[in-house]
Order: structure tokens, then C-alpha cells, then sequence
């Protein structure tokens, strides 16, 4: 049951996209860890820099998301700045969106 409560986690966050670009924050990705224990999602996700603009409003989208989940109960985030985000962590399709997007990788 829980590997089925993370890959709708997962699910949901592969719905989130960030407000600047149309690319998930899981093929930008900003996700680093998402685990579900007795009802509670815990998520560690980052940023692309320290003074996102949309940092409140991204972090407002992935607790809505995955509250919405039957069987998770609380959402736990936490923000983490370590090991930075680069574009190294952008999974393959993420670049492909980006570069259609008319962004240089």
C-alpha cells in the first residue's frame, strides 16, 4: 500500500508545473524524496534558485496535489538547498520541453 500511496504522490507531483515554464517540478527536478508512512507524505524538494518568486505558490500547489490523495493525511515538505539544483537533474523530457520552449541547455 505505501508504494502505491508514493508513485500517486509522484503521480501528483508530475502534475505540478513550475509557473515560469510548462515543465513538472519532477522533470525540472526539483523533487528529491518522497516517502509515505502511516498516512503522511514527505516530500524534499528544492528550487532552481534560492529567490524563486513562485517558492510560496509552488509549495501551496504541492500540498493542495497531494492532500487530495486518498490515504494521505498530512503533507510534510521540506525544502532543501543541498545537494543544489542544476540542470543535470533534469530528467530527458524536461530538456526536450525546455528546448521546445525555445530555452538553450
Amino acid at each position: 500500500m505505501t508504494a502505491a500511496l508514493e508513485n500517486r504522490v509522484w503521480d501528483a507531483l508530475s502534475r505540478i508545473t513550475d509557473p515560469e515554464m510548462p515543465v513538472s517540478l519532477v522533470d525540472m527536478g526539483m523533487v528529491y524524496r518522497v516517502a509515505v508512512m502511516d498516512g503522511a507524505a514527505e516530500i524534499d524538494l528544492t528550487f532552481t534558485s534560492i529567490g524563486c518568486p513562485a517558492m510560496d505558490m509552488i509549495l501551496g500547489d504541492v500540498r493542495d496535489a497531494v492532500s487530495a490523495i486518498p490515504g494521505i493525511d498530512r503533507v510534510e515538505l521540506e525544502v532543501v538547498w543541498s545537494p543544489p539544483w542544476t540542470k543535470d537533474r533534469l530528467t530527458q523530457r524536461g530538456r526536450t520541453l525546455l528546448s521546445a520552449f525555445g530555452l538553450a541547455l
